[in-house]
């Protein structure tokens, strides 16, 4: 059985709202707006084959780079165990 993939860190979630709106990786905000928070989700979705299911407490700590990169760590690693 294979490893899921870790966690995205700051530079995949960088990445990932990069491509929203085909951006450099440099022209992304510290700030996400619910559009590209949405994209955000998509992605991980997609990426990591999982549903993530989030509540408001959560979706409100992703509104920057760094509070995604935590939940995501969070949500996805009790997704592994789970």
């Amino acid at each position: 059985m294979s490893q899921p993939p870790a966690a995205p860190d700051r530079a995949d979630v960088i990445g990932m709202l990069a491509s929203f709106g085909d951006r450099r990786a440099d022209g992304v905000a510290e700030r996400i707006g619910s559009l590209e928070l949405t994209w955000l989700i998509t992605q991980v979705e997609e990426r990591y084959a999982v549903t993530l299911e989030l509540g408001d407490a959560e979706l409100a700590q992703m509104s920057t780079v760094s509070g995604a990169v935590a939940v995501l760590h969070d949500v996805l690693a009790g997704s592994v165990h789970g």
